[in-house]
């Protein structure tokens, strides 16, 4: 049996050699996307939309080209909206829903998958980090050692408030807002507001969605 990759392992949440080539060339291929994502300038909605699917290697051709300019931008209404500048690790574990908006200086660290649900609203300077490193120094050993991450899910139609730290294994509900500056450690049930360092439900929001 052939074994496991150093990306598979690291996609697993497994212990991996972050230094191995091929993560090395992982990374590079998406700070290379994000460099080009975060220099075009002020481009059409389909090249925007291009450029953010050459991040997370989503290989789904664009639609013919409409006519009409604003008929060609109606074309990607449903796709995520995204300000630059943005700085994702690895790209191809980032998966958003429909109708997704993230403001400018997101980070997403994406060692594993990081799923964000549809209408999700992302403030700016928030920071979403699914990597970790052992606890134990004599195991970390600075890049000589192993890392290993754990996924994060934001659900539908969430609000997360600017400068937000989301760490690593954390599950964000359906219709949740997290306050602004809050650091999210732990898991928050569905249609709660939280806020803190750590954040913490303060109350629950009355909705006539369902989960």
């Amino acid at each position: 049996m052939a074994q496991p990759t150093e990306f598979e392992k690291m996609r697993r949440g497994e212990l991996f050699d972050a230094f191995a080539p091929e993560i090395v060339a992982a990374r590079q291929r998406c700070k290379e996307a994000c460099t080009r994502f975060n220099n075009a300038g002020d481009v059409p909605r389909r090249r925007q939309v291009e450029l953010w699917r050459d991040i997370i290697e989503d290989k789904t051709p664009l639609p013919p080209p409409a006519d009409d300019p604003a008929k060609d931008d109606a074309l990607f209404d449903k796709d995520p909206w995204i300000e630059g500048p943005i700085w994702i690790q690895y790209g191809s574990n980032v998966k958003l829903g429909e109708g997704v908006y993230i403001n400018f200086n997101c980070t997403i660290s994406d060692n594993c998958l990081v799923t964000i649900g549809a209408r999700t609203l992302i403030g700016p300077n928030v920071s979403m980090y699914s990597a970790c490193h052992p606890l134990d120094p004599a195991v970390r050993n600075g890049i000589q050692g192993p890392e290993f991450g754990k996924e994060i899910h934001i659900g539908e139609d969430c609000w997360i408030g600017g400068s937000v730290v989301i760490l690593p294994g954390v599950k964000i509900g359906k219709g949740c807002t997290i306050g602004a500056g809050s650091v999210v450690t732990k898991d928050i049930p569905a249609f709660h507001v939280a806020v803190g360092n750590p954040a913490r439900p303060i109350k629950k929001i009355e909705t006539s969605m369902t989960e």
